[in-house]
């Protein structure tokens, strides 16, 4: 386990602002705001991790310049679940008995989030995921919270994207059995698609970790699909498609933000030109408040690009530190109250206005990829 406390930032800027009318509880709470972040920092996921983490930095970093909360900086306690199934719970419990964190950000993923939901949720700590989109991650209290749209409207973007603009009448799905974002997300593209009149004309699975598709492919091919849906993440998928056009299946394929990573490209080249996969994010949109962002990420990041969980990351630690000023505390139930009443906050990802479920209406931005590079395609309102 990787375990890493990140130092004070900028510690000329935390002082106390004469007239800022601290609130007394406020006043008898002293020195750093302790707050645990749970990632994919290596392993397959890696990319989501680290992306997440570089955001949440910069997020982190800009607030504790800006004078912190009230003069107390917040401090990180970045963990690194190495994407090993069952780390994160093991994580959780050392952030919330020994750290004594005021509140987790993560996981990345929908599925080690749910493995820290019902142990936040029991420990009165609120937690904000950036980007699980599955449903059940904020049904397990209302002390969870997302930054990032739901799987259910991820879902339904891109069965109308598929039918309505692209024309689609006949898909093949292609999901993981082992990944709760990948069972949710073809149930739900599958329940939309169909009812805008297409048809499912094959489904096959596959396991996380999985290298070889060329089985399930070989069955897709003669189907008479238009196009595959592939709502897995980003190894499995660019896999998946280079196996496809060796067997000499062009379809198109699609799927959602578990796509978004630099190693798609990496891995599956020219391949995957032609294709198309929902996102929270475009570095290309023209919005100021993105253009300001980017501008920041590459100064801080030695010019690389943000993606989407670079975004999220970001964005999450602004709604945290928006809801922590409003708290005028760190208790657990104080900040709940003050992010459950989160709204209207700008963000670069959108407006955050948590619903009584603890997620936000969030639009959702549509990549193509072409020639070898991925491209904003379109945006799509909820």
């Amino acid at each position: 386990m990787i375990f890493h406390r990140l130092p004070p930032i900028f510690l000329l800027g935390f002082f106390s602002v004469l007239g800022l009318g601290l609130s007394t509880a406020w006043a008898e709470e002293k020195g750093p705001i302790l707050v645990g972040n749970i990632g994919s920092l290596s392993g397959k996921d890696a990319s989501f991790g680290q992306a997440g983490q570089r955001g949440l930095i910069l997020a982190i970093e800009e607030i504790n310049a800006e004078g912190g909360i009230n003069g107390r900086p917040i401090q990180l306690i970045h963990e690194d679940n190495r994407s090993t199934a069952g780390e994160s719970a093991t994580i959780a419990r050392k952030l919330i008995s020994r750290d004594k964190v005021v509140a987790i950000i993560g996981e990345t993923t929908s599925g080690r989030s749910l493995e820290v939901a019902p142990l936040a949720q029991r420990a009165r700590i609120p937690m904000i995921t950036p980007s699980g989109t599955n449903i059940k991650v904020t049904r397990a209290g209302n002390y969870i919270f997302r930054t990032c749209f739901i799987d259910p409207f991820q879902g339904e973007i891109m069965a109308r994207f598929a039918h309505d603009k692209l024309g689609y009448r006949k898909v093949a799905v292609l999901s993981s059995t082992s990944s709760a974002y990948s069972v949710e997300l073809s149930k739900e593209f599958e329940k939309r698609f169909t009812a805008l009149g297409g048809k499912i004309v094959a489904e096959q699975k596959y396991a996380e970790g999985d290298r070889d598709f060329n089985a399930q492919l070989t069955t897709l091919k003669n189907t008479g699909a238009e196009a595959v849906f592939i709502p897995g993440y980003y190894t499995e998928v660019a896999l998946a498609v280079r196996q496809a056009r060796a067997l000499g299946i062009e379809l198109p394929f699609f799927g959602g933000d578990g796509w978004e990573a630099p190693e798609l490209l990496q891995i599956g080249g020219d391949a995957l030109n032609g294709c198309y996969y929902s996102a929270h994010f475009s570095a290309q949109n023209n919005n100021p408040q993105v253009a300001a962002f980017v501008k920041s990420y590459q100064a801080r990041w030695n010019g690389a690009t943000p993606d989407a969980f670079a975004a999220l990351g970001y964005d999450t630690g602004r709604i945290l530190a928006d809801a922590l000023r409003r708290a005028g505390s760190t208790k657990g139930p104080d900040l709940q109250k003050a992010l459950a009443a989160t709204k209207d906050l700008p963000g670069v990802t959108g407006k955050t206005t948590f619903d009584k479920n603890g997620d936000p209406a969030k639009s959702a931005v549509i990549i193509v990829i072409e020639n070898g590079k991925t491209r904003f395609h379109s945006t799509i309102e909820p």
